[in-house]
């Protein structure tokens, strides 16, 4: 390593380019003897497709936990309403209390 750091430019280019020509005559004499010149690709991977019906076999059964999770789940609590009557009652003693405020105000 220290060797190729001792080198100059023209050196360097010079080992590149016979690099570069072993190469091309190692791929033409592999070409020649019978073998490829690329190496050798892996088979691509089939593509696993899944039937309809497995399709929607997993849909159903997904359904059908998502149903049991929410009848697990709690209803919500009801909100409480007020009686009309409640609510006069409640509009009236403030109505009185805002009237107190005010005449308080005018003295």
């Amino acid at each position: 390593m220290t060797g190729l750091l001792n080198l100059s430019t023209a050196k360097l280019k010079r080992i590149v380019a016979l690099k570069q020509q072993i190469e091309r005559l190692s791929a033409k004499l592999e070409t020649l003897a019978g073998g490829s010149a690329a190496p050798a690709a892996k088979p691509g991977r089939k593509k696993w497709t899944m039937s309809l019906a497995a399709r929607r076999k997993i849909a159903a059964a997904a359904r059908a936990r998502w149903a049991k999770v929410r009848a697990a789940a709690k209803p919500a609590k009801k909100k409480r309403t007020m009686s009309a009557a409640g609510r006069a009652k409640i509009a009236a003693a403030a109505r009185a209390r805002w009237a107190k405020v005010r005449a308080a105000k005018n003295k």
